[in-house]
């Protein structure tokens, strides 16, 4: 389960990286609720501050991408995140100095995303640098692992945090900002010698198109992309359910808020950690299953009554949001050649994260307008009909079928001493039933 962990340079970044996402995870909770404190609790406002924060990955993750296989991608993880720090360290100091108002928390939103969208290419393409093609998979998983073990402790830390300091959110972003040092610390001290970087690219006209046209010549690829690009907008949301959820149909505080994603983060380290026993590429049938039981999930978690069910609820859905998400990106990582990795997998975050800025909003207006359990039920449903579409165009293509077989029963037995009661009993077998094998 943790055999990437014995690479030094993954188990030094893998490490920093748990402490660093911890802080991420609680300036999201910080940022989510500063966002409702200053918009008098709008569901609209909650769902563009996240659209403005994913947004940027439909101009600048292609970017990304092409500049993960043209550069080391090491000094570029070192300046994504130093940027990043210093972003969630304005934001702390304006909501300090009470200085900050609604559109400061929507720009500083904006420049995190423009970071984010170059950073997470350039980081998913750099996982085989540091392990190997052999330990591919399994490292993703623990990237996944160790991003919902920060989900399961930020989220809580944030609630608790924001109620001690009576609704104040510095401290979030202010132990957010600190937290960087700890993965800009793990990259720089890296044994460069122990990396097996692909192949730079060489600069040239036409490189965002040549891996555009890489993957629609592959149509796994796309069947991942698409899927990805489904939930990603429509399922993908829980950011702005819960907390109007929390806030609006329970009428509870940022400690339950808090909770309520640390139940969520629950099923997804769950998940994440069920996926690091796979050793081969996902099968197309795996994903297409996978997204239809997140779905699902989800539609029957927005029925929940009570606070405590919609709780319950939240595990499940977290652990099969993750067994998809880790599926569907080792099935992309593992389709690949490595000299267009980078390119690829900007593509199917493209997918993956800028559907956001269209499905975030919309999901916050519909649970505005007809309540937040409503979000939940479309969001999901949608999801299922993917799902649903994608097994029916597999079939369709004939990668997808059911069929019942019969074939006979092998069974060897073999004794510990030979005797000639056995071989009397193999000859008659032999005799009865040819060209089988004998008992």
């Amino acid at each position: 389960m943790f055999r990437a962990l014995r690479v030094r340079n993954f188990r030094r970044y893998a490490s920093a990286n748990l402490l660093s996402l911890t802080g991420t995870w609680m300036q999201r909770i910080g940022q989510d609720w500063l966002v409702l404190q200053l918009s008098d609790g709008s569901g609209v406002a909650l769902g563009l501050i996240t659209a403005l924060q994913f947004g940027p990955a439909l101009l600048l993750s292609a970017y990304g991408g092409v500049l993960a296989d043209r550069y080391p991608k090491r000094r570029l993880l070192l300046i994504a995140q130093t940027l990043m720090g210093l972003l969630a360290l304005v934001l702390g100091v304006l909501v300090a100095t009470g200085a900050v108002a609604l559109w400061h928390v929507f720009v500083l939103a904006g420049l995190l995303g423009s970071v984010a969208a170059v950073d997470v290419p350039v980081r998913q393409s750099f996982v085989p640098e540091m392990v190997g093609p052999a330990l591919i998979t399994n490292a993703v998983s623990l990237n996944s692992t160790i991003f919902n073990g920060a989900r399961l402790v930020g989220p809580a830390l944030a609630g608790l945090l924001i109620g001690a300091a009576s609704g104040n959110t510095a401290p979030a972003f202010f132990l957010n900002a600190a937290s960087f040092a700890f993965t800009i610390a793990a990259i720089a001290g890296m044994r460069t010698e122990e990396l097996t970087p692909s192949p730079p690219v060489a600069r040239g006209r036409g490189q965002l198109r040549e891996g555009l046209a890489y993957t629609s010549a592959h149509p796994d690829l796309l069947l991942a992309m698409g899927l990805a690009f489904v939930v990603g907008t429509f399922g993908f949301n829980h950011q702005v359910t819960i907390a109007l959820m929390a806030r609006e149909t329970f009428d509870l505080g940022a400690e339950a808020f808090g909770l309520l994603s640390t139940c969520f983060a629950v099923g997804s380290l769950s998940g994440a950690l069920l996926s690091t026993r796979r050793s081969v590429r996902p099968r197309q049938r795996f994903l297409v299953g996978s997204a239809v039981l997140f779905g699902a999930c989800t539609v029957v978690a927005g029925l929940m009554p009570g606070y405590l069910a919609f709780a319950a609820l939240l595990v499940p859905t977290g652990a099969a949001a993750l067994v998809f998400s880790v599926a569907n990106n080792s099935f992309v990582q593992l389709g690949v050649d490595p000299q267009m990795r980078g390119r690829v997998m900007a593509l199917y975050f493209m997918c993956f994260m800028g559907g956001t800025p269209v499905g975030a909003p919309l999901i916050g207006w519909v649970s505005e307008r007809f309540g937040a359990p409503w979000g939940l039920v479309i969001g999901g449903g949608v999801c299922v009909v993917a799902g649903l579409a994608a097994a029916a165009w597999l079939a369709h293509r004939g990668s997808l079928r059911l069929t019942v077989e019969r074939s006979p029963v092998r069974v060897r037995i073999r004794p510990v001493v030979p005797s000639p009661q056995v071989r009397t009993v193999e000859e008659e077998l032999s005799r009865q039933a040819p060209g089988q094998q004998s008992l």
